[in-house]
């Protein structure tokens, strides 16, 4: 089966197409700014290249970061009205509290506060005050206010309210874009509500961004079935993806380490997806990305839903390189403008790239642009970009242990020397375009956390429900139901809650239900 894998960064557009396991080809291309018209050139070049023909791909996998850099920079965001089903409880803490004042402005103070909720063990807090939902959303409604996000009290445990206020609001507001907090955060109500109210937000722009990749599709006449890839390496149909676009941040990343464990056949190891401004360092296991157990940052707001594990740094093939004793690397770059402003490709910029290839690590551009650096300078600015990677490989590392190092991402080839804290360095072939094989690899997958009673329902029981649940996800997000199995599982005691209570976090995958 033929299927092509497309990563939208920053600066390229990377594609491969895939028959089954084995990559037939690959490009690389500039990001357009309306985005399809990179794909379509990228996709354009894979299919040219290898003869094959629309018809034969039976399936589209992309990977961006649109929704990522919208939240980060600001833009295409809706005013969201956020409904806490709370009260008494939870007073002190109100909606978007601690939220960065710009991002505010944007999304508008929105909020109530009604009666509802449950405590841990899914007892009610009060009953839910179906009057005030209705309220809220009538007031919604007159606002012109359609993005709604609906949050509760230990609602991850038990979303029954939140689903009840859901249809409440449906009601009112017909064309409402709902997030209910259940379906997205972990356990901790602030957090799982500030992921639910960006989620929101993002709600028109991932209808407006997967229509763009639809349309891209329809004039390469491709009519395979498309997929985006999740932050957890694995892949949402499109309208999952529409529904939920919060779930594709940090998908980059993911995909290149996903990428990384295919084409190097390690499944346990460090990965450093080299670009051009960045280096993100994450650690594999099993195969999948190692997800962060502590609460995101993301645009200056605190989230708690599944995020893998990356430690970023200012390394990249772009970035600037001081002449100064001791050399200094980034974080500033050229990025995108690698090939114009490097002294290799002759420009006037000393960047990570010239002094990569002054010191004979790769061979691209024009050697005798920077034949005249000196000695001292290149030795430098090479042990320089070692060490920046060996600190961030130490903060990634939950141990002295030495480990496989994998490099990825368009300056996998800069690094020559051996990595501290690491047993060997790996760079497979095609590391350039490990991004994109990522994603025309990846499973679809679903994920659930939930607490549970062992008391009341039994380990057994509480077992099969919570592993019931993350097949069920995994089968709507468009696994095949046959092929789904659980991946990883985490049953976590909860020492000071009565009635033998524990957490239970259950990760399944499959593969696509084509």
């Amino acid at each position: 089966m033929m299927r092509i894998g497309v990563d939208v960064g920053g600066t390229n557009t990377d594609a491969v197409l895939m028959e089954g396991h084995v990559l037939k080809t690959s490009c690389k291309t500039p990001t357009s700014p309306d985005i399809s018209g990179g794909i379509i050139d990228a996709i354009t070049s894979v299919l040219r290249s290898s003869g094959a023909s629309s018809e034969q791909i039976k399936a589209v996998m992309i990977g961006t970061t649109q929704f990522t850099n919208a939240f980060i920079e600001r833009r295409g965001l809706l005013p969201v009205g956020v409904i806490r089903l709370a009260l008494p409880a939870a007073r002190g803490a109100p909606p978007m509290t601690d939220w960065p004042p710009d991002i505010v402005d944007i999304i508008g103070k929105h909020s109530y506060m009604v009666k509802g909720g449950y405590e841990f063990d899914g007892r009610e807090i009060s009953p839910l005050d179906e009057k005030a939902v209705a309220r809220a959303a009538k007031e919604l409604r007159q606002r012109g206010i359609r993005a709604v996000a609906v949050s509760g009290v230990f609602s991850s445990i038990k979303a029954d309210m939140e689903e009840r206020a859901a249809e409440i609001v449906q009601e009112e507001i017909a064309d409402a874009l709902i997030t209910l907090s259940s379906r997205i955060g972990r356990i901790g109500l602030l957090e799982r509500e500030n992921a639910a109210i960006m989620n929101a937000a993002l709600r028109d722009l991932s209808t407006r961004v997967v229509s763009s990749f639809k349309e891209a599709l329809s004039r390469l006449q491709v009519n395979a079935p498309l997929y985006i890839s999740q932050n957890d390496g694995t892949l949402m149909n499109a309208e999952f993806v529409e529904k939920y676009p919060i779930l594709t941040f940090a998908s980059g990343p993911t995909n290149s380490m996903r990428g990384a464990a295919s084409l190097s056949g390690v499944h346990d190891a460090l990965v450093a997806d080299i670009g051009g401004t960045t280096t993100d360092i994450g650690m594999l296991v099993k195969g999948f990305p190692r997800e962060s157990t502590l609460e995101v940052d993301i645009g200056g707001i605190r989230t708690n839903f599944r995020m893998p594990d990356i430690v970023s740094i200012g390394l990249g093939g772009g970035s600037l390189v001081s002449r100064s004793n001791p050399c200094q690397i980034g974080p500033r770059s050229v990025g995108n403008r690698l090939t114009q402003a490097a002294l290799v490709f002759g420009g006037d910029t000393l960047t990570v790239t010239d002094v990569a290839v002054a010191a004979g690590s790769i061979a691209i551009g024009q050697q005798k642009k920077v034949a005249h650096l000196p000695h001292r300078l290149v030795d430098s600015a090479i042990a320089r970009l070692h060490s920046m990677l060996a600190e961030g490989i130490d903060r990634i590392k939950v141990n002295a242990e030495p480990l496989p190092l994998i490099l990825v991402g368009g300056g996998a080839t800069l690094l020559n020397w051996h990595i501290n804290g690491t047993s060997e360095g790996i760079v497979p072939e095609q590391a350039g375009v490990a991004n994109a094989i990522g994603a025309s690899i990846a499973q679809v997958g679903g994920e659930i956390e939930k607490i549970y009673s062992y008391q009341k329902l039994g380990r057994e029981e509480a077992l099969d429900d919570a592993k019931r649940q993350a097949v069920k996800t995994a089968v709507e997000a468009g696994a095949r139901e046959d092929t789904v199995e659980i991946i990883d599982f985490e049953e976590v005691p909860l020492a000071y809650v009565p009635g033998n209570t524990v957490r239970l976090r259950a990760k399944a995958a499959g593969e696509l239900a084509l």
